[in-house]
């Protein structure tokens, strides 16, 4: 063998693994790039264990059950979801439920419930419900509840005597004892639904159950809602081998919601009591919560207009109400779980944007304000614990850093209120979980990471230090990204001027071996929507992005106004009309990238997904002589073809704003639609349905503009399936490729020629 071939031959064995390429194929293989992330972490309500769902190396969305025991530091899997379960079967409902709930990707043990001895889990599988003993001996099965008939959202009581779950549209419990099962409610069935959060309070209210019992299990709370009234959208929804033709109850912007009311029934059996929800028959029930003596409950009670939210309580013997305190504004108000009642003393704490951000208050039972909580800037994200015992509430904010999420302990005398103790340590992303309903707080478990670090796992004592790792993952050798590493992409964090002044965050990925001499084509990844931060201090597992920065792109990201954890001031613009404010601060953005001297102005290429490929077509709608080619997957196109809650939240009634709606409607800014573009969109999508891809299909053949369509058989919202989302991106990138890194305008031509 010649000499060079030899020291070509030694050059490459000693070349590190890290030198990678990145590919598309890779990102969605197994096992997961970001490591043995654990799921759905829960503390027992005992603190003797912590439990969490886990993907298997060979396949990262098979979740097993999980346990790591605190007094030995064991974890260990209890529960294989394979060995119980070879062949998995899912209803309908519980296929629509993990649309909802965005876990559609996910099989095996997709949720749990710990028991509140802190040794008993419940879980489904394959439609049957089981509850394992993790004190049991190791191999033994868990036992087996239900067989057959599907189940939805199982329950452990308060007390462990019974497990409740719906099935067929109604309420039942297993009395654990004896093994007897009771069906708690009779006229479940067509347009009726007992003990279930309907479409739109599981899509858009974060509401995933219908159903609350009692603290002392004497009684359950629960939903029953009529959606005769809702109109019956019918489409059809294509699969490789079929077409089928679904009748699926969407109430649309403006149209009839559910008609809905709330009953008590006890685990016993017997008639169900019914309580008053007001006068007006049009409302939404937010949230049901009970006291910890079990004598009362409290429902929200939130106005069709949602611009008004009242907290009512209701005598559980009696039925008495009273309208505890209600919450009002000129644009919308923001539901929140975090209503707490004390157990040791006549009050509540609760949240509440009147100051302009989010804090806690802490509330007397005659609906009286004592004091603040907490104060200042930062607004809460959400309350994470109340430990009467110690006198504290904790709670999570990005009070230090917009970009980040941090652990905060304040007095629940309120002598902190504007000085909170910050328990997490490092800056970047802290995701925390205390155990519910727990007295005191013992530990915690926390989540950290930051663009350079994948989810570390750790417990926490109640000051903050580390206990114990549950998932360390350090990054190394035997790491999934490790092969990746060297050409890790960093983001860099600032900040830039509105056309007003406001100050809006941005993230930038520059490519590996970044020269700022050339001049870089640029890849803008846009969301925009409400509720939804997109810059982040932390791991991000939307790895194309940084693909797209290792391909040669400079990726942008801007977190415009509407967006989440800035405050109402932040927020409120987009009411009364959507993708106005929001696209002029986005091209504020890319006109201050174009200033930048390694920055290909005419190479900007946009890309964005639901809400963001809302944001693409408008952005190519107003802003084509700034971006030369945009990709849309499954977006909104016409407002009046979204859900009423969400939609009304932002626009309000159609009847009330029709201005409003035309000019937030795509088809407002076609005519401006001069640069390329790429739509794709899933054929049987129920959460963003395929007919606002067809009528822009149909206006832009109308106009004769031409445009590549991807379509998707079978495929919801999210594109689930690893082989649809290599595509979808494989599409996106060549699509990009061509228009903006192979194909070079003219100086002078405009984007897109």
């Amino acid at each position: 063998m010649p000499k060079a071939c030899l020291l070509l031959l030694a050059l490459m064995v000693a070349l590190p693994a890290s030198t990678a390429d990145l590919t598309l194929e890779r990102i969605f293989a197994d096992p997961a790039l970001s490591g043995p992330t654990p799921r759905n972490v829960q503390v027992s309500p005992d603190g003797r264990r912590v439990g969490l769902l886990r993907g298997r190396a060979d396949d990262q969305h098979q979740l097993d059950f999980w346990s790591y025991d605190v007094a030995d530091g064991t974890l260990r899997m209890r529960v294989d979801s394979r060995r119980l379960a070879p062949s998995e079967q899912l209803s309908d409902a519980e296929r629509a439920r993990r649309e909802r709930e965005r876990i559609a990707d996910f099989h095996g043990i997709v949720d749990y419930k710990w028991a509140p001895d802190g040794r008993h889990v419940l879980f489904t599988l394959s439609g049957s419900l089981y509850l394992a003993d993790l004190d049991a001996a190791a191999g033994a099965a868990p036992r087996q509840l239900t067989h057959g008939a599907a189940v939805l959202d199982p329950q452990v009581s308060p007390r462990g005597r019974y497990v409740s779950f719906v099935r067929d549209q109604d309420l039942w419990v297993i009395e654990l004892a004896s093994g007897a099962e009771r069906r708690l409610t009779q006229d479940g069935g067509g347009a009726i639904h007992n003990a279930e959060a309907e479409f739109v309070a599981q899509e858009e209210m974060d509401q995933s159950s219908g159903y609350w019992w009692a603290p002392d299990d004497s009684a359950i709370a629960f939903k029953r809602f009529d959606e005769s009234a809702v109109p019956v959208a019918r489409r059809f929804e294509v699969y490789p081998e079929r077409v089928e033709v679904i009748e699926q109850r969407y109430p649309a912007a403006g149209d009839p919601n559910v008609a809905v009311r709330l009953g008590l029934v006890a685990p016993t059996g017997g008639t169900p009591r019914w309580v008053d929800l007001g006068p007006d028959p049009d409302i939404y029930l937010a949230r049901v919560n009970w006291t910890p003596d079990a004598r009362a409950l409290a429902f929200q009670r939130l106005a069709r207009s949602q611009q008004r939210l009242e907290l009512v309580r209701v005598d559980a013997a009696t039925l008495a109400e009273r309208v505890l305190l209600w919450e009002t504004s000129h644009a919308w108000v923001n539901l929140a779980d975090d209503l707490r009642f004390l157990a040791r003393s006549d009050a509540f704490v609760w949240s509440s944007e009147r100051s302009g951000t989010k804090q806690l208050y802490l509330y007397g039972m005659d609906g009286r304000l004592r004091h603040a909580l907490t104060a200042g800037t930062g607004p809460v994200d959400e309350l994470l614990a109340v430990d009467e015992h110690a006198g504290l509430v904790y709670f999570a904010s990005n009070r230090d850093a917009v970009i980040d999420k941090q652990v905060y302990a304040a007095r629940l005398d309120g002598s902190d209120a504007d000085r909170p103790r910050r328990l997490s340590g490092a800056d970047g992303w802290h995701e925390a979980q205390f155990a519910e309903h727990a007295p005191s707080v013992a530990l915690y478990v926390d989540t950290w990471s930051d663009p350079d670090t994948p989810p570390q796992v750790s417990i926490n004592g109640p000051d903050g230090a580390r206990l114990a790792w549950i998932e360390e993952n350090r990054l190394d050798a035997q790491h999934p990204y490790w092969p990746y590493r060297d050409a890790h992409v960093r983001p860099e964090f600032g900040q830039l001027a509105a056309e007003d002044g406001q100050q809006l965050h941005y993230e930038l990925l520059k490519p590996p071996g970044f020269d700022p001499a050339r001049r870089y084509p640029v890849f803008l990844d846009v969301y925009g929507g409400p509720t939804v931060q997109q810059v982040e201090r932390r791991w991000s597992t939307h790895f194309f992005d940084a693909y797209m920065a290792r391909q040669g792109y400079v990726v942008f990201m801007l977190d415009n106004r509407g967006s989440a954890r800035r405050g109402r001031a932040f927020s409120d613009p987009i009411r009364g009309r959507l993708g106005e404010i929001e696209v002029r601060d986005q091209l504020a953005g890319l006109r201050w990238l174009a200033r930048q001297p390694w920055i290909d102005a005419r190479r900007v290429g946009v890309f964005g997904w639901s809400y963001g490929g809302f944001m693409t077509l408008m952005l190519l709608g107003k802003g084509s002589d700034l971006i030369a080619a945009g990709a849309a997957v499954a977006p909104v196109t016409d407002w009046r073809l979204y859900d009423t809650t969400y939609t009304e939240r932002y626009l309000g009634l159609p009847a009330d704003n029709a201005r409003g709606y035309a000019d937030s409607s795509v088809f407002a800014t076609l005519d401006g639609l001069r640069s390329p573009l790429f739509l794709a969109h899933g054929m049987a999508d129920d959460n963003v349905l395929f007919a606002n891809s067809t009528r822009l299909m149909s206006a832009l053949q109308q106009r004769g503009v031409q445009f590549e369509l991807m379509t998707y058989p079978g495929a919801k919202h999210g594109l689930s399936t690893p082989q649809m989302k290599v595509h979808v991106y494989t599409a996106i990138e060549r699509f990009l490729d061509a228009h903006l890194r192979d194909a070079r305008p003219a100086a002078g031509a405009p984007p897109g020629s």
